[in-house]
């Protein structure tokens, strides 16, 4: 029996449950083919409940990533690609990997938005940014969050790539819970809303160089 690991973080157990065991299927330490421990000896290895393993076995199950036999108990099948739907695995994601996937995404994005942004993309992010500003200068954490957000997703949209906007709308959404976790106050947005406006200038002046650059140091902070 393995001993039991530091204690479960943030979100619900059984999805600290999940990641750890898909950390552990990642890893080799579970095999196609191999059979799960026993609900006992998982709940000793991570601490927690019977219910708790049993729904982090159920979630693992409805992924494809496990099987659950009776009488034979929980078999890990073979893995081709990415099972689990993309906002359920952004969920569990620790907050720093979310981050990096973010600053990687909003790079790409701002340099593709300026090459292929439109008058009417201009006019919507101008819109959304002046929105944000104002919205911090009045103190308004709520408000400042909401427009920077719509603010980096119609950037994404002006890129003109519907995978790229689709998988940084997952990933915003994620990101927005996490901000409101981390900014209690609005001092970050006034401090960056000049960056902010440096970005959304080199998209007007199709210059994607210095899209990527000012992106890169926004993300950076």
């Amino acid at each position: 029996m393995r001993k039991p690991t530091t204690p479960l973080p943030r979100h619900s157990l059984a999805d600290a449950v999940v990641g750890r065991l898909q950390q552990q299927l990642s890893l080799g330490v579970y095999k196609a083919g191999d059979k799960l421990p026993s609900e006992p000896e998982l709940m000793a290895e991570f601490g927690v409940g019977r219910s708790t393993i049993r729904e982090a076995i159920r979630i693992l199950a409805n992924t494809g990533l496990v099987t659950v036999r009776q009488g034979s108990g929980t078999m890990v099948e073979p893995q081709r690609g990415i099972a689990e739907p993309l906002p359920q695995r952004l969920r569990r994601a620790d907050a720093t990997h979310l981050d990096e996937v973010r600053q990687l995404l909003e790079m790409k994005i701002a340099e593709k938005a300026a090459l292929l942004r439109t008058r009417r993309d201009i006019t919507k992010m101008k819109a959304l940014l002046q929105d944000r500003n104002t919205a911090a200068q009045a103190g308004d954490t709520e408000g400042a969050i909401n427009s920077d957000i719509r603010f980096h997703v119609a950037m994404a949209v002006a890129a003109r790539n519907d995978i790229l906007a689709d998988l940084y709308r997952s990933v915003a959404e994620q990101m927005g819970r996490h901000f409101h976790q981390t900014y209690l106050t609005t001092d970050r947005f006034i401090e960056t809303q000049q960056l902010h406006e440096l970005l959304l200038q080199s998209i007007i002046d199709q210059d994607p160089k210095k899209a990527w650059q000012y992106a890169a140091k926004i993300t950076a902070g």
